[in-house]
């Protein structure tokens, strides 16, 4: 469920619900656009951080470490026992 949207939020929303179809439709693929930039931009982040060095290391190092120790469980046992 999400939260109360802020001031700005609503009237942005307000605005979009008001946009005539074509205009509408204009507005979605920009949208679909804007937010497959960030999706990959993030990507590239976490890319970034993965490597070597990089501000995820030691989490990955500990997730390996914890895999060859065998401190693991498979997923879809997981799964299948919640």
């Amino acid at each position: 469920m999400r939260g109360p949207m802020t001031t700005m939020v609503e009237k942005i929303a307000q605005q979009v619900k008001a946009l005539p179809k074509k205009e509408l439709d204009e507005f979605l693929s920009w949208l679909a656009d804007y937010e497959l930039e960030l999706s990959e931009e993030w990507d590239n982040e976490i890319e970034q951080d993965s490597r070597k060095g990089g501000r995820l290391n030691s989490v990955l190092e500990r997730v390996r470490s914890d895999i060859a120790a065998g401190r693991t469980k498979a997923l879809d046992k997981i799964v299948h026992n919640s």
